[in-house]
């Protein structure tokens, strides 16, 4: 089997990138917190989820792809994210922030909880159409998120790795980091070839990351 070749997201054509805008420009909902599978929404419109380990910064990209501040609640401390929370981008998509993962902290009976949810999610929502893998740029792929990965290879999922917090670190650790992660991910048939670079502070990869979002079909 020819092994996929990783490459960085290119820019998005003028037309996926108006689409992304007026997507996130518009209406955008909080819509539930949820703790079991019976507590999904309708599954009535395409999916796509946020995961990453604890302090990854999935709600200053959820934030920041938003243009909300405080759409999703940002934490220092890890394990905060109990729930599935799902958002509403209009009527054409869901967005849903996934529970952390990684957390030293947070009770056994709890973390077993939480896994048992993701798996059913993961394996069990139709719609879901990408996960997205938040990955710390200062850290690239750690053991801890190789669960995830092969849960996400289990279940079927496309999912697309998003490197985080690049305006951290300086062009040579960015350049080792993203090498790590393309050999990390040629491991897993369920990653999508493409990593986004992102920075939720300097707008890094923000636009092409909406685009994305936009243009699942």
């Amino acid at each position: 089997m020819t092994q996929l070749q990783f490459t960085l997201a290119p820019d998005p054509s003028d037309e996926a990138r108006e689409k992304g805008r007026l997507m996130f420009a518009g209406p955008v909902t909080f819509v539930k917190g949820v703790v079991a599978m019976s507590g999904l929404p309708p599954a009535d419109r395409l999916e796509v989820c946020f995961a990453g380990r604890s302090n990854v910064g999935k709600s200053s990209l959820i934030n920041a792809l938003t243009g909300r501040k405080t759409l999703a609640r940002a934490s220092n401390t890890p394990g905060r994210t109990q729930e599935v929370n799902y958002f509403a981008l209009g009527e054409s998509r869901y967005m849903t922030d996934l529970p952390g993962y990684g957390y030293a902290e947070a009770p056994v009976a709890t973390v077993r909880k939480w896994q048992e949810l993701l798996k059913s999610y993961l394996s069990g929502r139709q719609t879901l159409r990408r996960a997205f893998v938040l990955i710390d740029a200062r850290h690239g792929v750690k053991a801890v998120d190789e669960d995830i990965l092969k849960l996400l290879d289990r279940s079927a999922v496309t999912f697309q790795c998003v490197l985080t917090k690049v305006d951290k670190i300086n062009r040579a650790d960015r350049e080792a980091v993203i090498e790590q992660v393309k050999a990390a991910l040629a491991k897993h048939p369920a990653a999508y070839p493409e990593i986004v670079v992102t920075s939720s502070e300097k707008g890094d990869g923000i636009e092409t990351l909406r685009a994305i979002i936009a243009t699942l079909e």
